[in-house]
């Protein structure tokens, strides 16, 4: 079965949906999108979505900054994601996409008297970071946009111009991701991900005043970091210097999971490979989002429903 998409209030295979070139949100990026996991749990074969509440809350949450109308509530974005990945057949994990976008056909930069639309596809991820070997990271020349010019805090497609110079700086320049700082120098996060570091017997990571966008991995991460591991978790300014002694460090996405990181600015962090709690906090992750540990279950969200219920 091809890809499959939620477009124009119907299901249809992705390469049938189109939108007109002279959409607002391609000339300008007013456009809100959000990235949901889809996990397989081959034991089960089941799909579980995770924390897909958590991640429409947000979606909700850029369109309000952005102007942009949602025309479903949260849970109904849930069921219709779940709808739209049982009818995809898939069984593997998928990667889900909802987006919502000014629609209208128009010139202009405004945010203001546009049309709004909507739509939800699913695939199967693509290849993003080494979660098994771990990476290479470097400061980027690139700061991290501020709350006075674009909201981080919500997921703009606009955003993204600044997140995609600087990866594509840091992979010119030997790296496999890039950090980028905030305009007061600390560090804010990676090009599509958080970033942790683990110092001691703690969890220490920027604030949401440091421009990052609130992950819900990275929530994830420092949760299961404090209840499972008894670690005591930080959310404060980090210097860029603090990067080079940590004991370990890590970056958390939807698509990137939890990446070890083993080097930055060509400083190994420890011993230069993989360390004990980043180890330990990914096994836990990985069990967690595929269903398995039954005390965070309520965080999966089944797709093959009618599976579910025999």
């Amino acid at each position: 079965m091809p890809p499959l998409a939620y477009f124009k209030k119907q299901f249809s295979p992705i390469s049938d949906c189109r939108i007109n070139i002279m959409t607002h949100a391609l000339h300008y990026g007013t456009a809100c999108f959000e990235g949901i996991r889809g996990n397989w749990n081959e034991e089960e074969r089941q799909v579980f979505l995770f924390r897909a509440r958590e991640h429409y809350d947000r979606f909700h949450k850029s369109c309000r900054i952005m102007r942009l109308k949602l025309p479903l509530s949260v849970d109904e974005l849930c069921e219709l994601t779940q709808e739209l990945v049982e009818r995809s057949g898939l069984r593997e994990d998928v990667y889900i996409r909802p987006f919502a976008y000014k629609s209208s056909e128009t010139i202009g930069p405004k945010l203001h008297g546009l049309e709004d639309d909507f739509f939800i596809t699913v695939n199967p991820p693509p290849h993003y970071l080494d979660v098994e070997k771990g990476i290479k990271a470097g400061t980027s020349s690139w700061r991290r946009i501020d709350d006075s010019m674009v909201p981080p805090r919500a997921k703009v497609t606009g955003i993204y111009i600044n997140s995609s110079l600087a990866k594509t700086e840091a992979v010119e320049s030997g790296y496999d991701e890039a950090i980028m700082l905030n305009v007061d120098g600390h560090v804010s996060e990676g090009t599509g991900n958080n970033i942790l570091l683990i110092t001691g017997n703690r969890v220490v990571t920027p604030r949401t005043t440091d421009n990052i966008l609130m992950g819900v991995t990275r929530d994830t991460v420092l949760k299961l970091a404090k209840e499972e591991l008894g670690l005591e978790t930080v959310e404060r300014p980090v210097d860029r210097s603090e990067l080079y002694i940590a004991d370990e460090a890590f970056l958390t996405g939807t698509l990137s999971h939890l990446v070890p990181v083993l080097e930055i600015d060509h400083r190994p962090l420890g011993s230069g490979k993989i360390g004990p709690i980043t180890r330990q906090l990914s096994a836990i992750y990985f069990d967690v989002i595929r269903g398995k540990a039954a005390k965070y279950r309520e965080w999966c969200l089944p797709c093959y429903r009618k599976l579910a219920r025999t």
